[in-house]
């Protein structure tokens, strides 16, 4: 049985020690990054390795938002627009929203990736760190409801289990969390009435990513990942979340202590699958020290996620790429 980590690995291949790692530490999954992305056929291989090493077929896992969070890229990928661009290029037809999702889709499928932290529904909002910035579809609620379910149907018609982040919102933060713990002082009821709002639309959706964010109003003291408080009064009290919820990556300098202590205190707190991307090889043992095997409702909520990968409906890709390609295009002759 698996145990309630994600890892990610040093490079483009698995080393001796990350084969035997995998093998005896037995994660949920795989997480891959640029440092990990060579051509098509070694991410394919990479892949393959991970999952033999694992012994089944477990997820794998990458951050393919467009823009500028896309690690499967050129040459050997095409490159597709943030999120703020695609809207601005959709004129409202959200169609086109679904069908670069479906498109992305395909190229995560074909390298043997089927989970997509992909979309942001965090609000685009003033002042905030451009750690967001345009990964936000929008600063409305509305509008980025609506754009999220559709990347979210385009992904999931594609094969792809998308993870929508970063609950409860990551819009207001100031303060670029891979660096820095932000603190966001915004009463309750605005967080309730906007950030909460696309997020609670999208509450059916299978799988989840927490933030790494100190709101004041609900808990003063702990980052979302690591708050009890808001993982079962908000997340998935408020919010009505019964997904599987990961961390973030519990290797960002937001969170304080030895990294198996973040992993820790983040499962303890209600997080399903703790999240570790960097590839260190002491840090990926700490975390797994901690991570017990999945189980109970955990396990059912990982189950169901996993479910919810289907085999990719039948589009025409070629099609896509054009209809997407003139719309920008056409975006960028109108000065939008």
């Amino acid at each position: 049985m698996p145990r309630a980590f994600i890892t990610g690995v040093s490079g483009p291949a698995l080393t001796d020690a990350e084969r035997r790692f995998i093998a005896d530490a037995d994660p949920w999954g795989l997480i891959l990054f640029r440092r990990n992305v060579g051509a098509p056929d070694e991410v394919r291989r990479l892949t393959d390795d991970f999952r033999a090493a694992v012994g089944w077929a477990a997820p794998v896992l990458v951050d393919q938002e467009g823009g500028r969070v896309q690690r499967l890229t050129a040459p050997h990928w095409r490159k597709y627009p943030s999120a703020r661009r695609l809207l601005e290029a959709a004129s409202g037809d959200l169609t086109l929203v679904r069908d670069a999702a479906r498109a992305m889709a395909a190229d995560l499928r074909a390298a043997g990736i089927t989970v997509d932290c992909a979309p942001c529904l965090d609000l685009g909002l003033p002042g905030q760190s451009t750690v967001i910035g345009d990964r936000a579809f929008s600063g409305d609620p509305a509008v980025v409801t609506a754009a999220g379910r559709a990347a979210a149907v385009g992904f999931l018609a594609g094969g792809v289990l998308p993870v929508i982040k970063h609950m409860p919102g990551h819009g207001r933060a100031l303060v670029d969390s891979h660096h820095h713990l932000p603190v966001v002082e915004a009463a309750y009821d605005d967080l309730a009435a906007l950030d909460f709002a696309p997020f609670m639309a999208l509450a059916d959706l299978p799988a989840a990513m927490t933030a790494h964010i100190v709101y004041t109003a609900i808990d003063p003291d702990r980052p979302a990942t690591q708050s009890p408080i808001v993982i079962d009064e908000i997340i998935r009290g408020v919010i009505g979340f019964d997904g599987l919820l990961l961390s973030d990556d519990v290797s960002m300098n937001a969170l304080e202590g030895a990294v198996g202590l973040r992993a820790e205190r983040s499962l303890t707190a209600g997080c399903d699958i703790a999240l570790h991307c960097n590839g260190l090889m002491d840090e990926m043992e700490a975390v797994a020290a901690v991570a017990p095997v999945l189980a109970g409702p955990a396990l059912e909520r990982a189950t169901r996620a996993l479910s919810a990968i289907a085999e990719p409906d039948t589009v025409d890709l070629e099609a896509i790429h054009a209809r997407l390609d003139r719309a920008l295009a056409e975006a960028t002759d109108a000065g939008i």
